[in-house]
């Protein structure tokens, strides 16, 4: 078994032998697993062509069950019949793309920012692909998504057809579930399937592939979609011993710390989290894609650990007895070196997805559950603690690490720091807008220094690191959320990836604010080569087009902002044009060419080991 494909599996073994039992589909290479099975596998039975509706309403009137109201995608020559259904519908806003990978980033940003399915519908062969890079970044980050594409008529499947690809083989190690549709009848069961395995435990995206010929077949009427399947039951509130347990072993501690990540998002246990931590007066950090869950700027906040994580956060997890890890998969870049990484702690950790715990590091405490029912069980735990644990000496401690090690930078006049245009924004926006990021040194920027205070306000590729992620997910976002602000922080060379999204934004009207941090370079990659590979530049200077005419080509606004006096107005200008006239509005900010992301762990270093911010020497 490939180490990439270990969740994939794990996920579809449960799953697989749920649906098994329940309703008999298969999930893999074929061979029959049930009677149902085979009767899908049967010749099918002549329909009547006078029949009123056809699979593509049936479709159709599967996504107004499960409550869907918008939908990004791309139509196509075997897509076609269900965008014609949608069509005479009428019900179910389409987004149409430049790209399909943009599609599925933006069903991305719509999902991270509402807690809902994003959906995406592509044609066969290409447009189903495009879809590839998406679906990848979804099921790394636990994103809920159900994309649709379409396949060419079931007699020419493995004949090679014209845009012929095996969506089922292709996408099996990256996403929960997928499906491949043999008759109109399957239709309800497998679209309520899709959206419950889509949202349930830890959330992923699921691929349902509709032949041609499913979407063309006569259909008497509008099968009713059955309910979820019941006798999937995914692990919830964890085991009351085991919460038990790890409340005696929190009370022990001496050096502990929470280390919450995504999980906690997307069990909407944010509340639970900062009562915890209120009530025991254990420090906490945040991971990248929990950033928000715990208010940045409090006494008992750490901010973000791992390779360009703050200092303090660091040092706190390598010297602690104890780390408490909520909806947090402990990948590398939160811990450096494995074998170095808290080498005095043992390990508390609450997830869903039960293939996560003990995967890197072992755990004393394991507590498979959703964070949210858990947390509450363990808040009931604590105030009945008959003496609260004195973390005072170690919070002392920690307090020490914060003044040596403050996150800070050396401005270099006359050019824009980086991490200055994200301080401002952090200054100017209110905290329930939407910060969206691409990927490169400008992500990182925004993880340091932008004071995120609520949960799903930082819509952010963490696990796949996708660059291009961004202008497509800020576009959905806005499509999920009309009534937030939502900014894009971005690069130069992430933006270039998926700018055709530009487009998308004019037709519908979709007002976004764009921040280019522009250093002509490939910044994270250029600054890897100047700290460790002798400074040769191989194949990082860019040389971007202008970004704010190009903007203007499309129908947006632009502007070139070049000077530090210039930026808050220009930021306020962006605003204010974005909500006014609903189009985006890109500012080029030429920033400090050669700024470095720092603190820093260097590459195969233990955490502990980090590379401080300008100005400041290690004193340990």
């Amino acid at each position: 078994m490939s180490p990439y494909s270990q969740r994939s599996n794990a996920a579809r073994d449960e799953l697989g032998l749920m649906l098994d039992r329940q309703i008999g589909l298969t999930r893999a290479s074929g061979q029959s697993a049930s009677p149902r099975r085979d009767a899908m596998n049967a010749p099918a039975k002549p329909q009547d062509p006078q029949a009123a509706y056809t699979g593509a309403d049936a479709v159709v009137a599967c996504l107004k069950h499960q409550g869907v109201e918008v939908i990004f995608g791309m139509t196509g020559g075997v897509i076609s019949p269900v965008y014609d259904a949608l069509f005479r519908d009428g019900s179910i806003k389409h987004v149409i793309v430049g790209h399909e990978q943009g599609a599925a980033h933006m069903a991305e940003g719509y999902a991270r920012a509402t807690g809902k399915v994003g959906v995406v519908m592509t044609t066969s062969g290409p447009g189903a692909t495009n879809l590839v890079t998406g679906l990848a970044d979804a099921f790394m980050d636990s994103t809920p998504m159900v994309a649709i594409t379409g396949q060419v008529t079931s007699n020419l499947l493995g004949n090679d057809a014209f845009q012929e690809a095996d969506m089922r083989g292709i996408t099996m190690p990256i996403t929960k579930h997928n499906y491949q549709i043999t008759s109109v009848d399957e239709l309800p069961g497998v679209f309520a399937e899709a959206f419950f395995v889509a949202l349930s435990g830890r959330p992923g995206p699921v691929l349902i592939d509709l032949p041609k010929d499913v979407s063309t077949a006569p259909c008497d009427h509008l099968l009713a979609a059955p309910s979820a399947p019941t006798g999937y039951k995914p692990p919830y509130r964890g085991q009351p011993l085991q919460i038990e347990r790890a409340l005696k072993v929190m009370a022990k501690a001496k050096q502990p710390v929470i280390l919450a990540g995504g999980g906690v998002v997307t069990a909407g246990a944010s509340e639970e989290l900062r009562e915890l931590v209120r009530l025991t007066g254990i420090p906490v950090t945040t991971s990248l894609m929990g950033l928000g869950t715990y208010p940045a700027g409090d006494e008992l906040y750490l901010g973000m650990p791992g390779m360009h994580g703050t200092g303090y956060a660091n040092l706190a997890l390598h010297h602690a007895d104890l780390i408490v890890c909520v909806g947090n998969r402990l990948d590398d870049r939160v811990t450096g070196q494995l074998d170095r990484f808290a080498p005095d702690a043992q390990f508390i950790h609450i997830d869903v997805d039960a293939s996560e715990i003990g995967k890197n590091l072992p755990c004393l405490v394991p507590i498979v559950g959703d964070a949210k029912p858990v947390l509450i069980e363990m808040i009931k735990g604590v105030k009945q603690w008959e003496e609260k644990p004195d973390f005072s000496a170690w919070r002392e401690r920690i307090d020490g690490w914060k003044k040596c090690y403050p996150m800070t930078y050396q401005p270099k006049p006359p050019a824009i720091s980086p991490q200055a245009v994200v301080e401002l924004l952090g200054r100017t926006l209110p905290e329930e807008a939407i910060v969206v990021t691409g990927v490169g040194q400008h992500q990182m920027y925004t993880a340091q220094f932008y004071p995120f205070r609520e949960p799903r306000t930082l819509i952010s590729s963490g696990g796949l690191g996708t660059m291009g992620f961004g202008l497509p997910a800020a576009v959905g976002a806005k499509v999920g959320s009309p009534d937030k602000e939502v900014v894009l922080i971005d690069g130069d060379g992430s933006f270039l990836m998926t700018i055709q999204e530009l487009a998308t934004a004019v037709r519908y009207k979709v007002g976004v604010v764009v921040l280019i941090l522009n250093n002509h370079f490939l910044g994270m990659v250029r600054q890897w080569q100047e700290m460790f590979m002798d400074k040769r530049q191989a194949e990082t200077d860019l040389q971007p087009p202008p970004y704010a005419k190009v903007a203007q080509a499309f129908g947006g606004l632009g502007r070139e902002v070049t000077t530090s006096e210039e930026l808050e107005e220009a930021i306020a200008w962006a605003r204010a044009e974005a909500a006014d006239k609903r189009v985006p509005v890109v500012l080029d900010v030429a920033v400090e060419r050669e700024a470095l992301v720092l603190p820093m762990v260097p590459p195969g270093g233990a955490n502990a080991d980090f590379i401080p911010c300008p100005g400041q020497k290690r004193e340990e």
